[in-house]
């Protein structure tokens, strides 16, 4: 009962009077004696959270928890491309010729999503991956692999519910819900980290605002639960083993654990 409470607070909502409720709600004092039915109802491991829960001053600075150093391993392989958040692995698949995207059996158009032509042009027939952060999980987001800050930008205004209800009554709510993006740039290769709002424009902030990161460094963080999408350009990586072999969607994940690797010169030669 209390989880779909929680649940139903946080996700399913087109009211934005509601959302500037929620949030004044979740952001006073008031909300801390929230904090130990909250974790205790979504089973949160407070082992690894770096604060005691009487040192958090509201509900949603708990939602955006940090976690203890060493907490979440990030696999050092210069190769691997790696989860830069916990949550479910929703969804991957190619970015087709139509410049679609197939999510959740609803089409998303990378156009919209983007913005930018050019940017629309870099990742065509590529491959994109969606994690969805559910109420329970760690909100901060990391980079999947070291890279150059190419830029970054900001679209959308009002954003829908990132849910199943979202994607029913939604029409493109990954698409066109208020979205942060970084595109970054290694030495051959691009990739975009596009972080998309779940309630409002609100509730994504930037932690790192540098010129570079490196793998698994902090790149932001969500006040309320969300969506990434990863944008990878066309025969430049390869999904991880372990999820070709599960071969479903809406996989458990935990921010540094590898989700694929680059695809090395001489395998997009043969």
């Amino acid at each position: 009962m209390k989880k779909s409470l929680y649940r139903l607070m946080l996700e399913l909502t087109h009211n934005p009077l509601y959302n500037v409720m929620l949030k004044k709600a979740a952001t006073h004092r008031w909300s801390r004696a929230f904090i130990p039915s909250f974790s205790k109802t979504f089973n949160i491991n407070t082992d690894e959270v770096a604060r005691q829960q009487s040192e958090f001053h509201h509900l949603n600075d708990f939602f955006s928890r940090e976690l203890k150093e060493g907490s979440r391993p990030v696999s050092q392989d210069v190769h691997e491309i790696v989860s830069p958040v916990d949550g479910v692995l929703a969804e991957v698949g190619d970015i087709t010729d139509k410049t679609l995207m197939h999510i959740k059996q609803k089409p998303h158009s990378l156009e919209t999503m983007l913005g930018l032509k050019s940017a629309v042009n870099t990742y065509l027939g590529g491959k994109y991956y969606v994690f969805y952060l559910s109420p329970k999980d760690y909100h901060r987001i990391h980079a999947p692999y070291a890279g150059h800050v190419r830029r970054r930008w900001a679209l959308g205004r009002y954003s829908e519910p990132v849910n199943h209800l979202g994607f029913y009554f939604g029409q493109e709510p990954l698409a066109t819900n208020y979205r942060l993006i970084t595109e970054y740039e290694t030495a051959k290769q691009r990739f975009a980290v596009v972080k998309i709002g779940a309630l409002n424009v609100n509730s994504i902030h930037l932690s790192h605002t540098g010129s570079y990161s490196q793998k698994g460094e902090e790149m932001g963080y969500f006040s309320f639960g969300s969506t990434v999408v990863l944008l990878f350009q066309q025969d430049t990586v390869k999904l991880a083993q372990w999820i070709i072999d599960a071969n479903k969607h809406d996989l458990p994940i935990k921010q540094g654990e590898t989700i694929g690797s680059w695809i090395k010169q001489e395998e997009t030669s043969s």
